[in-house]
Order: structure tokens, then C-alpha cells, then sequence
């Protein structure tokens, strides 16, 4: 009998102690991302000064013009076809079919996250463009292959890319696990519109290189602030369905975040009383 108490109250020392260590190390990683979103803010808070002062900048030109100097009808298609999702309804309709498949597998909490991110983003990017209100680049300066009107700072499709396409990269990474083709396939589509949808807005004379870089730094942020929120929700439970736990143990795809860990201990002893 004493040997069994001190067993047990060894394991609990055990486990405050990993509990101590797993809190100091995600402290450390909470501050050093609070320091890049610092950082991130910074520099798009004194990018959108400076292009708000300079609407048109010769680094800007010359950035475009070099982009542009292979007019291979081949390369033009490519470009065109990686902005065409965020230039008509596919986008929206693709984040809201993906929003309501993750809620009919049992996702709830990805589900609404997702359609609350793309929205926040755009309204975002609305309110950014409204005070800024920098003109898009002209056929007098660049070849503009792809019309676009409004302003200009920051680029709309690059914001909407990472909230979408960033956040199901993301998803791919956090739910699940293995070399499985479908996980691989969540990995490498949102990953490439995520890289190519930038270049692709300076090719097409749509956005000026300052434009992409504000919206990849403020996009990045409001991503990462977002994937946070959202991995406290999951630890608590929020939102989780029955079903997408017994998906998760069939087939032992979805990671195990601490919550199903702290249940399964809580089940295992109760059934020792």
C-alpha cells in the first residue's frame, strides 16, 4: 500500500514538473512571436507612411519592370491563373465550401474560423486601402496585363490568400499528421498560392511590389494572431464534436491536443476507483 502511494505521488510530481516545463517553453515562444508581430506591425505601419507620402516610387517601377521583362505568353497564363481565384467568385465560394465541410466532418471550430478569418481580412483590407488610398499602377509606368480597380495599398489578393490558403497550410500541419496524398495535397496547393500569388500581382501590373510586401507583413500577422486564438480554443474543447474524436482515433490522423489528453487521464482514473 505504500509503495503504491508514493508511486502515485512520484507520477504527480512527475507531471507538475513536465506541466512547469511544457508552460515555460510555450512562454518563451509566446513572447518571441509577440516580438515579431511587433516588429511586423512596425515595419507595415512605416511602409504605409512612406507609400502613403511617395503613391508612386521609382524602386516600385523598376521592381515591376523587371518582373516584367519575360512577356512569355506561357508565364502570363501562369500568372493569371494563380490570381484568378481572388479576381472572381471562386474564392469566396471556395471558403465557404471548405467552412461548411469542415462543420459537416465534425470541425466546427475550423469551420468558423475559417469563414471569420477571410471575413476579418477583408474588411481589414478595405479599412487599410480607405485611408492610405494609393493608385494602382498605370500603362504610362508598367504594362498593366490585368485590370484592377481601387486603391492600390495593401493588395487584397495576397491578404485573402493568406487567410485562406495560409490557414488550411496550417491546418495541414496542426490536425494532421503522416504522408497520407490528401495531406500532402493541403500542403503543397495552399502553400503555392500562398508564394506565387504575390509575384503574380506585380507581374500583371496590378499591385506594386511595396502593396505585396504590406500585405504579406500585415496579413502574416493577422494570421498568426488568428492560429493562436484558435489552438487555445482547441485545448479547451471548444466546439468539438463526438464525431471528429472518433474520426481522429479511427484513423489516427488528428493530433492529440492536451484536452483529449487531460480526458483520457481523468477517464483512466476513474476507472481505477
Amino acid at each position: 500500500m505504500q509503495n503504491q502511494v508514493n508511486s502515485a505521488v512520484d507520477n504527480a510530481k512527475k507531471e507538475v514538473t513536465t506541466s512547469r516545463r511544457s508552460r515555460y517553453h510555450l512562454g518563451r515562444i509566446g513572447r518571441a512571436l509577440l516580438i515579431i508581430y511587433a516588429v511586423q506591425l512596425t515595419l507595415f505601419a512605416l511602409l504605409a507612411g512612406w507609400v502613403y507620402v511617395n503613391p508612386v516610387t521609382a524602386v516600385d517601377v523598376a521592381i515591376t519592370q523587371e518582373f516584367q521583362e519575360n512577356l512569355a505568353p506561357w508565364l502570363q497564363t501562369l500568372m493569371r491563373i494563380v490570381s484568378y481565384p481572388g479576381s472572381s467568385f471562386v474564392l469566396p465560394a471556395l471558403i465557404v465550401l471548405v467552412g461548411g465541410a469542415f462543420w459537416l466532418l465534425g470541425l466546427r471550430l475550423e469551420g468558423i474560423v475559417t469563414l471569420v478569418l477571410s471575413g476579418v481580412s477583408a474588411l481589414l483590407n478595405a479599412l487599410i486601402k480607405l485611408i492610405v488610398h494609393r493608385p494602382r499602377p498605370t500603362a504610362g509606368l508598367v504594362e498593366v496585363l490585368q485590370g484592377a480597380t481601387g486603391n492600390s495599398f495593401p493588395s487584397g489578393h495576397v491578404m485573402a490568400y493568406l487567410a485562406f490558403w495560409g490557414l488550411l497550410f496550417s491546418f495541414g500541419i496542426i490536425l494532421f499528421h503522416g504522408w497520407r496524398w490528401w495531406r500532402i495535397a493541403l500542403l503543397i496547393v495552399p502553400a503555392f498560392f500562398v508564394v506565387m500569388v504575390g509575384p503574380s500581382r506585380i507581374y500583371l501590373g496590378a499591385h506594386w511590389a511595396s502593396d505585396v510586401l504590406g500585405s504579406y507583413l500585415i496579413g502574416g500577422v493577422l494570421l498568426g494572431i488568428t492560429l493562436g486564438i484558435y489552438l487555445k480554443l482547441k485545448e479547451r474543447g471548444v466546439l468539438e464534436t463526438e464525431r471528429a474524436r472518433r474520426r481522429a482515433e479511427k484513423y489516427s490522423a488528428l493530433r492529440t491536443f492536451p484536452v483529449k489528453a487531460t480526458r483520457e487521464r481523468s477517464n483512466h482514473r476513474h476507472s481505477e476507483k
